[in-house]
């Protein structure tokens, strides 16, 4: 068994000396707040890097420079709120069929209703959380460029900063752009990146260190390796199409089959690869955000996405957690890709239906929605995580799974490399996880786009894929798909295709002449 790479916030206090990233200075100036913390100045051994590495990996789940996101990195909202996991969630998840909050919260509505503006908080708080986690790469980028002893480090480090710039592309389709090349420390006014441009630079950063980054399954739990670069690259060419314009099927192909090619395997039970014990899953997730209920204590990250879907009638001792918020539940949409949601014909169906009506009147009640329990803080032997607070589940952001799914969709569309009876055995593969035997199965004359959206829905809800896959399938905006409260509307309503991607937040527009807004 493996040990998870700990993520403390001890090491995560080795911050970088004072910077500027991007225009908005306020929200992105980094200062040490104790004058003992270690910056760039007095960085001289292997504990210090691995310590600012670690920052970069832990900026993906905290909102703080202190334990439970206190000293908020972000000055503008709250550092429970802002933390990169939580708003991605947001993001990927609330402006979809797979989920609605109960919350009236700020302008937190808006993502579900998909009218958002500019001025939203919530999308002001995921861009600049992006910009914030690439800064950071930089620094300790710039800082091991020339030593070979902290390659390593390095080329994580870029790995990271190219995953935050897939998710301005994917999200923002634009933005402000800096490398360790720029001067670090120094005002400046970032130019612009286009689409085109983000989507090169992320292909060519991540072909460059493929080769350079450990072999899968060798390195540290929770931290990247070649198959995490492999399944970034799948993604950026799965979707190519939409960023670019230029399909890229084949060249995806070509790299779901390295990460096949790798020895990854399904693993038997779905459900333990949502568990407090499933660090232990590394034969299907291949990259996870670490969450330890004792040493990554945050209102954002997992804690969030368990206690926020927990309400009604839910016990949420059975989650392994001291309560829940009353939060997040799903759209009957979503509930009807399965044909039994009872759970007892596909395990995937783990839908909470006790006290919950599946039509949602209001958005603002819990019980209006089918809740869902994917995520627990319990292990597959049935303990209960070390924190009921905070729990000790891991997030999947990249599993063998959706490899399998990518390829299986880049075949159909057209790419080549791959066949088609393949491509079935794949999906049949994930089914008779689920089904438990091959009652599921599906022939190649089922296997078309229509299907593939319905199976990553079935497999991958709640996981950050279902904002992307939409867009991808042209089914986000316009009224070829129609969710409850789509537009604002309670049966839902065709919404205008800029809302497809998120704006620029006006506070950066005001602030960097060199930014742009796109059609907002």
């Amino acid at each position: 068994m493996k040990t998870k790479y700990r993520i403390i916030y001890i090491v995560m206090a080795l911050v970088m000396a004072s910077f500027t990233f991007v225009s908005c200075v306020n929200d992105l100036d980094t200062v040490p707040l104790d004058e003992d913390l270690l910056t760039a100045d007095k960085l001289n051994d292997d504990a210090s890097y691995k310590g600012m590495l670690a920052k970069c990996y832990a900026a993906l789940v905290v909102g703080g420079q202190k334990g439970v996101d206190a000293d908020p990195d972000i000055s503008s909202i709250d550092g429970g709120f802002s933390s990169y996991l939580r708003q991605l969630w947001n993001h990927q998840e609330l402006t979809t069929d797979e989920a609605i909050c109960a919350w009236n919260d700020g302008n937190l509505r808006d993502l579900h209703d998909m009218d958002w503006t500019p001025s939203n908080e919530f999308v002001t708080a995921m861009y600049y959380r992006i910009t914030l986690e690439i800064a950071y790469c930089n620094n300790l980028i710039t800082l091991t460029n020339e030593q070979d002893q902290f390659k390593a480090y390095n080329t994580e480090a870029r790995f990271l900063r190219a995953l935050s710039y897939w998710h301005m592309l994917d999200m923002f389709g634009t933005g402000p752009f800096v490398t360790d090349a720029d001067p670090v420390g120094s005002f400046f006014f970032p130019e612009q990146a286009t689409g085109q441009q983000l989507f090169d630079y992320i292909e060519s950063e991540l072909l460059a260190i493929e080769n350079e980054l450990a072999d899968p399954g060798t390195n540290e739990y929770g931290r990247a390796d070649k198959a995490a670069a492999w399944m970034l690259l799948s993604k950026l060419y799965l979707n190519a199409e939409t960023y670019i314009g230029t399909g890229k099927y084949t060249e995806c192909i070509t790299y779901t089959k390295k990460i096949i090619d790798a020895g990854y395997s399904l693993e038997p039970d779905y459900q333990n690869l949502f568990l407090a014990d499933n660090y232990q899953r590394t034969n299907e997730i291949i990259f996870p955000i670490v969450c330890e209920g004792e040493n990554t204590q945050t209102w954002g990250g997992m804690t969030f996405i368990i206690h926020s879907t927990i309400g009604g009638d839910m016990p949420a001792a059975e989650s392994g957690v001291d309560g829940g918020w009353g939060g997040n539940r799903t759209t009957k949409s979503f509930v009807n890709l399965f044909e039994d949601i009872t759970g007892e014909t596909d395990s995937r169906a783990l839908f909470w239906e006790e006290g919950q009506n599946l039509e949602i009147g209001d958005i603002f009640n819990f019980r209006d929605g089918y809740a869902l329990r994917k995520f627990k803080n319990i292990t597959s032997d049935g303990a209960v995580g070390s924190n009921l607070s905070h729990p000790d589940t891991d997030f999947p952001m990249f599993r063998y799974a959706d490899a399998l799914l990518m390829y299986a969709e880049a075949v159909v569309r057209g790419g080549t490399g791959g066949d088609m009876a393949t491509a079935v055995g794949y999906i049949n593969d994930i089914r008779e996880r689920a089904f438990g035997d091959d009652s599921g199965d599906i022939t190649q004359e089922d296997l078309d786009l229509d299907f593939i959206l319905d199976e990553r829905g079935r497999e991958l809800y709640w996981e950050c894929h279902r904002r992307t896959d939409l867009r991808r399938f042209g089914k986000l905006s316009g009224a070829s798909y129609i969710w409850p409260w789509k537009g604002a509307v309670a049966a839902g309503t065709s919404v205008d295709a800029k809302y497809d991607l998120f704006p620029i937040p006006n506070s950066d527009i005001n602030a960097n002449p060199n930014l742009k807004q796109i059609n907002y």
